[in-house]
């Protein structure tokens, strides 16, 4: 299972001496009370560490410095208790290279109004130094995310907790790498793009390897290590044999095991955090990778299917992002197949030939073996559920060439109106928002790709801050989506992001 780091937050709160050291005193204990609520509250995913007021040029750039420096801290949040000049941050701001969150709050909820007096506006006025701290960023044309609200408040602390996540995978970019088993699927565009830019945007390595290089390492796989997971996976999901004798069954369920031990071998002998196959190129391999891919998916790998390297990288960031989450309803790998256009129960039918993630099933989870027409291979093994019901997010990230652009759709996931028991793949149905027709119709203008990085768990808040933070366009396709605006926002979007 891959595991991400024990990230922690460094939270740094800005003054300045005009007012004494009692007052820097109280300031340092108030941003020390807060961190204490805040990491007791249980509610943040992430530890915050406190640390000593910002003062001065020097202290700031240093602090930021350190932050850069330690691979433990996945970004700052600042806070201005009382008023900091702005000049002093522009250096460590120009140098720190991690997410940052501007917490607009107060240590006091609320105006004291009988005992109210000078030195208590002095030294409570984050009203006045958030502003001023706040307009240096936009002066240097520095991403931030801005909360505002008192720290004690639950909806404050989930907006910050969100934020952390999302900053994780902004982290956690810099460290993914798609191992590509043979090449894009031939004469698809969407699918491909441009490696070195994604390398020098995102941080991602992308890189190819032959089929027969993987099919040793699946080929060196021991019996005995094969039939054990075929053991878990009897164990674990139903067996649906539908007529099939059960020992020619489970021979084909071997291959898959044999793949996903010789696979996840190959993948963390070589440190790579993100899978794509192709159905066109499998070498030596027995059948195209299925089972065995979702269950990689399942353990935290990205995955994407005929080449596809972009959306392996975003399933594998978005994994990253909802890993710890409580309650988690599953993040995956999907491809829009075809459409429900009957009046009232519009809607998408979502699968992919196998690739399929079980983190979003709900109810049993079968293993089926069918013949599959594209592969040229036998028949393989997969595992086959229906997916969750609620809202989710689709989203898909495309290279137009001269710029990057991650398209991000609320849908709602329902169940399909009957049953489809011919059809041997796991499946989701969900209506875009606002609706099928102005969803699909603002995709496709859009540009957005068959295959997305699907999650229930993550906000299109999140991924459009993800963007944000990557320095790349988002757009946004919800519940207030016109296509009239949608073509306003391209038009300005293809002039604010153009290289």
């Amino acid at each position: 299972m891959l595991k991400r780091k024990d990230y922690k937050f460094w939270f740094c709160t800005g003054s300045q001496d005009l007012y004494g050291d009692e007052c820097l005193a109280h300031v340092a204990e108030h941003s020390q009370k807060i961190v204490e609520a805040l990491n007791a509250s249980g509610v943040l995913p992430f530890e915050i560490i406190w640390k000593p007021t910002l003062i001065t040029n020097e202290l700031i750039r240093k602090t930021f410095n350190e932050a850069n420096t330690d691979e433990t801290c996945a970004g700052v949040i600042t806070w201005m208790h009382t008023f900091s000049p702005a000049k002093s941050w522009i250096l460590g701001l120009q140098e720190y290279r991690k997410p940052l969150l501007h917490l607009h709050t107060q240590f006091n909820k609320e105006i004291p109004y009988d005992t109210i007096d000078m030195d208590f506006m002095n030294e409570n006025q984050s009203a006045h130094g958030g502003r001023e701290f706040g307009h240096i960023f936009t002066r240097m044309d520095i991403e931030r995310k801005v909360i505002v609200g008192h720290w004690s408040d639950v909806k404050v602390q989930e907006k910050i907790a969100s934020w952390m996540r999302t900053a994780i995978g902004v982290i956690e970019s810099s460290h993914v790498r798609v191992m590509r088993v043979a090449d894009n699927m031939r004469n698809v565009a969407v699918t491909d793009g441009d490696k070195v830019e994604a390398q020098i945007k995102f941080g991602w390595e992308v890189d190819a390897y032959p089929v027969n290089e993987i099919a040793e390492a699946v080929q060196d796989v021991s019996e005995g290590d094969v039939n054990a997971l075929v053991e878990e996976y009897y164990d674990k999901y139903d067996i649906l044999l539908e007529g099939r004798d059960p020992e020619e069954f489970k021979k084909h369920v071997a291959v898959q095991a044999q793949i996903e031990i010789g696979f996840e071998r190959f993948l963390e002998e070589k440190n790579y955090q993100a899978i794509v196959t192709h159905f066109g190129d499998l070498g030596s391999l027995k059948q195209l990778p299925g089972l065995a891919i979702q269950r990689l998916m399942e353990k935290g790998y990205g995955f994407g299917g005929e080449g596809d390297w972009k959306t392996a990288a975003m399933v594998r960031i978005m994994k990253i992002m909802t890993e710890g989450m409580k309650d988690a309803k599953g993040t995956s790998f999907m491809e829009d197949y075809t459409y429900n256009l009957v009046p009232g129960k519009e809607g998408i039918l979502q699968a992919h030939m196998l690739e399929v993630c079980p983190s979003i099933s709900e109810g049993p989870i079968g293993i089926k073996v069918n013949p599959l027409s594209m592969g040229d291979r036998e028949d393989p093994a997969r595992l086959v559920f229906t997916s969750k019901e609620g809202p989710a997010i689709a989203t898909s990230l495309i290279d137009l060439g001269d710029r990057f652009r991650l398209i991000i759709n609320d849908v709602n996931c329902k169940k399909t109106e009957k049953p489809m028991p011919k059809l041997p793949v796991a499946t989701a149905f969900w209506t875009p928002e606002p609706n099928l027709e102005t969803g699909a119709e603002a995709w496709i203008l859009s540009g957005g790709a068959h295959h997305t990085a699907f999650s229930y768990d993550l906000t299109s808040e999140q991924m459009g801050d993800w963007a944000a933070m990557m320095g790349i366009e988002a757009v946004y396709i919800d519940k207030d989506t016109t296509i009239r605006n949608l073509k306003n926002e391209l038009r300005w979007n293809s002039v604010a992001y153009r290289k």
